[in-house]
């Protein structure tokens, strides 16, 4: 029988899929599990890996009984997986603990602000090319190590949720260089562990896994494994990628000159690079077909939208007559600014920042404010584009937008007028599976590079090209948000103070 199917796998945050696509791309099926997240302390989050297993393989089931004769056709299986949640297995590929702290667990804060304090950015800027976040998994698990330290000891590896999946799946463990650089442990010239940041963290060099290239065939499905999730037994199993890095490959983004605009609750911007950018502001993930992925995180995207409809319409009013509303207003709110920090930034010197409406003056009504918060993201997202852009000394070409961002028509004809460049959108919005699809294809021999997969299996829709006359006010606009931004950061300490001071208890009492 022919195979000539492809099996993903993409270990989310709220839900395991698995999903069958075929020789063109298109996915036959896709099915899920949810599983629960835990927060045993504010600040904290945690999931069971064995969670995932079991979604994982309930999932296979279910999409193996859905396609006919799935079973023999699947000529390799690939899995991502969300990044930096750190799981600790033994010798027998258990896990040392119950749950793992996930990419928005918050418990190693204080951990990462006494590293900031005793470590320059020298220190470690061209040893990891990243800056420190709780995020990164090197701090977390400096945290298992003197909090946990009977997990710690137990544990042989380290692994991160798809590395976990794949032991389960074939024995066999390793983690892909996208994962990797995100570790906070990588050398980004080496591609290999870094000895001066393992130091630096003191955390066992012997307890981190192989680093290998998410196309390696890591190995094949085991008895057990079959007999599990239903596969068959010697199928190949791929090293994969972090989540992130995979959905790249699969919106198409994969080649110097693009971008990558994931508006959700947050947004989060890559300008595919040649070579990492050495920034205190900027991180760097490595990509699937072998460059950079320079990103920034603005902490506020969609979440401007929601804010403005509890702020302004006690949710009353939906995003869709909200957006109406701001489309009858000019393009440039007639010199109104918003700044979108609503909840600060995620690195810089100034992760207190707050939002601000500048120039509102008595002409100004709801349809001004409310795009304005479109513009506000836009003029922040275009701020860190052109810093990546004249870091890698590449001119941006084109952005390719996904999330429910991608959704607005209006918000994506303001950001490719902000940008300067047009913006498209996914056929299929599971980029993840598309982008594990896309490497198996390319790791069986379908074809030569991963780019010529992705350039088979994703196509582009709704082109928004830049609107003349929106560029050239946002042209002039743009030096002004830059300003602003500038500006305020040394307000920022002076509005914690007060914050401080009017919270009940820190006044005087009359």
């Amino acid at each position: 029988m022919t195979r000539d199917l492809t099996l993903s796998i993409d270990v989310g945050t709220g839900s395991v899929r698995a999903a069958l696509v075929d020789r063109v791309g298109v996915i036959l099926h896709i099915a899920a599990r949810e599983h629960d997240q835990t927060v045993p302390h504010f600040g904290w989050a945690e999931q069971r890996p064995l969670d995932w297993w079991a979604g994982v393989a309930a999932a296979i089931r279910e999409t193996l009984a859905a396609v006919p004769d799935a079973r023999a056709r699947i000529a390799a299986v690939c899995a991502c997986g969300q990044m930096h949640a750190t799981v600790l297995v033994d010798e027998a590929g258990r896990p040392t603990r119950e749950s793992a702290p996930l990419w928005n667990d918050k418990r190693t804060a204080a951990v990462v602000a006494d590293f900031e304090r005793t470590h320059g950015a020298s220190a470690w800027l061209a040893e990891c090319g990243n800056p420190p976040t709780p995020a990164w998994p090197g701090f977390k698990l400096m945290w298992l190590r003197d909090n946990d330290p009977a997990a710690y000891a137990a544990a042989r590896t380290v692994l991160m949720p798809k590395d976990f999946i794949n032991l389960r799946l074939t024995g066999a463990i390793a983690m892909d260089t996208g994962d990797a650089s995100c570790s906070f442990l990588m050398n980004p010239r080496t591609r290999r562990w870094s000895e001066t940041m393992i130091d630096l963290l003191g955390v066992d060099r012997a307890k981190l896994p192989p680093i290998r290239e998410p196309i390696d065939i890591l190995g094949s499905i085991t008895r057990a494994a079959a007999a599990e999730t239903g596969l068959q037994e010697g199928t190949p199993v791929l090293v994969g990628g972090a989540d992130y890095p995979v959905a790249l490959l699969g919106s198409g983004v994969c080649r110097p000159g693009l971008a990558s605009d994931v508006t959700g609750t947050s947004c989060i911007l890559t300008l595919i690079a040649d070579a990492p950018l050495f920034d205190p502001e900027i991180c760097n993930v490595a990509t699937i077909e072998g460059h950079w992925g320079p990103f920034v995180l603005l902490e506020t995207g969609g979440d401007a939208m929601r804010w403005a409809r509890r702020a302004f319409h006690d949710k009353a009013l939906g995003y869709d007559e909200m957006t109406k509303r701001a489309a009858s207003a000019p393009a440039g709110s007639d010199a109104l600014f918003f700044l979108p920090y609503l909840t600060g930034e995620r690195l810089g010197a100034h992760r207190n920042a707050r939002a601000q409406f500048f120039g509102l003056g008595a002409a100004h009504g709801l349809s001004h404010l409310h795009r304005a918060v479109l513009e506000g993201v836009a003029f922040a997202a275009a701020r860190h584009l052109r810093i990546m852009e004249h870091a890698a000394e590449r001119k941006l070409e084109r952005v390719i937008a996904s999330g429910g961002g991608a959704r607005s028509e209006l918000w994506l004809k303001i950001k490719a007028s902000v940008y300067g460049v047009p913006i498209v959108v996914p056929e299929e919005p599971e980029c993840g599976v598309i982008g594990c699809a896309a490497i198996a294809a390319t790791a069986i021999g379908r074809f030569s590079r991963l780019e010529d997969a992705a350039g088979a299996y994703v196509r582009h829709v709704n082109e928004v090209r830049p609107d003349p006359e929106w560029v050239e006010v946002y042209a002039r606009m743009q030096p002004v948000f830059d300003k602003l931004y500038a500006h305020a950061q040394a307000l920022y300490d002076d509005l914690d103070a007060l914050s401080g001071a009017t919270r009940p208890g820190h006044g005087k009492e009359g």
